[in-house]
């Protein structure tokens, strides 16, 4: 059994994947006395706990996999599609600010890469492999389309992904009338070399920013990145490191995201206690840096290897945030 703690006070249990949570935890979800409040709306997270059990059947319920109330962040377990279609039926006016999302990119086809120079298969796992290009491309129309609806009215998204999948995911933007503001060029200065020989090493990842639809009045900090740039205009390319080793003191998930590109996004594109969505977690970095930025954040991964490393990720990210605060107290 993983046991999680939220400060000193409470602790929250969880088993393995495909079983429920335990009788403790369950108890304590069912008193519904602890509503969220977020950006004017009452977020309640332990309500999709219940509600999705009688929406789906137990055997395919969303969970709670793990908490942190002062910091209003919360991990979701379960097919992030299901958990949103679960938020739409209490919020579906849209609840989330931003979402940030690195979907499944199909990269898994027995191909070879190099990791840290050596030969590897390019092969992630069953959730990255999907039979016919019509199959993918409708399962991107599908959660952009929950997703979109889940977005504020002034509310963006950002979308990661290689030329595997990307042009499935603009295009899929373009048939649900997203807005499209930028898409933006992500430069890896050391990427690992291409072995066949056969092509131009892949160095870059495409990020597409939209805005809900063409009425959206979008946020973005101007100035912020003005700043960031040296008093210049920041470009739509951004060369921007891979995740530094101490970023995986917990482990790795293998299309990890450096945590400097979600703390740019987040600058460039919402504000202190907006709420955050990501439903394909993965690691959490997209946790980390709301964490980091004072904004909240609500996340989804159905791999269990990937809630654990999460956990442990978010409970650093609390942990150091603290410390700085404490350290910055005792300075003043």
């Amino acid at each position: 059994m993983l046991i999680l703690k939220e400060g000193s006070k409470r602790r929250y249990s969880c088993t393995k994947m495909g079983t429920f949570l335990d009788a403790e935890f369950l108890g304590m979800a069912k008193k519904k006395n602890d509503p969220m409040a977020f950006g004017g709306q009452v977020f309640d997270p332990d309500w999709v706990i219940q509600e999705s059990a009688a929406y789906y059947g137990q055997n395919r319920q969303p969970f709670l996999f793990w908490r942190s109330d002062p910091e209003k962040a919360y991990l979701y377990y379960g097919d992030s599609l299901l958990l949103m279609e679960t938020f739409l039926q209490k919020y579906p006016q849209g609840l989330f600010d931003l979402i940030f999302a690195d979907p499944p990119y199909f990269l898994s086809n027995n191909g070879i890469t190099c990791k840290s120079g050596k030969m590897a298969s390019v092969n992630k796992g069953e959730w990255d492999k999907i039979a016919t290009v019509e199959e993918m491309h409708a399962f991107n129309k599908a959660w952009l389309g929950l997703a979109q609806r889940l977005l504020n009215p002034n509310g963006t998204i950002f979308v990661s992904g290689t030329s595997h999948v990307i042009h499935s995911i603009g295009f899929a933007m373009q048939e649900l009338k997203f807005k499209l503001l930028n898409d933006i060029s992500w430069v890896k200065p050391n990427p690992p070399p291409n072995l066949s020989c056969r092509y131009f090493t892949h160095a870059t990842e495409t990020i597409l920013w939209a805005a809900k639809n063409a009425k959206s009045k979008h946020c973005f900090h101007y100035k912020e990145m003005c700043k960031l740039n040296k008093g210049k205009q920041m470009k739509s390319v951004w060369t921007i490191s891979s995740p530094r080793p101490q970023e995986k003191t917990f482990g790795k998930h293998p299309t990890q995201k450096p945590v400097e590109l979600l703390e740019r996004i987040l600058l460039a594109a919402s504000s202190k206690g907006d709420l955050i969505f990501d439903p394909f977690s993965g690691s959490s970095t997209t946790g980390v840096a709301a964490i980091r930025l004072d904004r909240r954040f609500v996340g989804c991964e159905l791999e269990e290897e990937y809630l654990a490393l999460s956990a442990k990720r978010l409970e650093a990210a609390i942990k150091e945030k603290r410390e700085r605060l404490n350290f910055e107290g005792i300075a003043r």
